[in-house]
C-alpha cells in the first residue's frame, strides 16, 4: 500500500480499505454495533494511556518519542470508528459536520472564544 496522507486521501477511499479488509476475512459477522462500540471504547482507552501520568506538556513530548505506537492507536480507533459508521449506515462526514454545527451554536464564538467553561456553567 502506498503512503497515504490526510491531504491525498478521502474518507471514502480508507472507508472502503476498511470494509474490504473485513470482508476479505469473513469478520463481518463478529462486527455488530454493539461490540465494535465496545471495541471503540477500548481502543480510545489504549491510545489514552499512552499518556497516563504525564503532564499537558509532557504529551507533545510523548508523541515524538512514541508516535509509531501512538499512530497504530490512532488506525485502531479510526478503523473501529468506520466499521461502526459503516455496519450502523452513518455517514462519518454529515455526522461530523452536522456536530460541529450543533456545537457552533452552543459555544457561539463572542461568549467562547479562549474559555473552556461548559455551556451551561456561563
Amino acid at each position: 500500500m502506498n503512503k497515504a496522507t490526510d491531504a491525498t486521501t478521502t474518507l471514502q477511499e480508507i472507508k472502503e480499505i476498511s470494509s474490504k479488509f473485513v470482508h476479505d476475512r469473513d469478520w463481518d459477522k463478529f462486527h455488530s454495533p454493539k461490540d465494535l462500540s465496545m471495541n471503540l471504547s477500548i481502543e480510545a482507552a489504549e491510545l489514552m494511556e499512552k499518556f497516563l501520568w504525564i503532564s499537558s506538556q509532557d504529551s507533545l513530548q510523548e508523541i515524538e518519542k512514541n508516535r509509531s505506537d501512538i499512530e497504530d492507536e490512532v488506525g485502531d480507533v479510526l478503523f473501529c470508528l468506520l466499521q461502526f459508521c459503516a455496519v450502523a449506515k452513518i455517514d462519518a462526514a454529515s455526522a461530523f459536520l452536522q456536530k460541529i454545527e450543533k456545537i457552533g451554536k452552543k459555544y457561539p464564538i463572542e461568549t467562547f472564544k479562549g474559555i473552556h467553561t461548559k455551556y451551561d456553567k456561563l
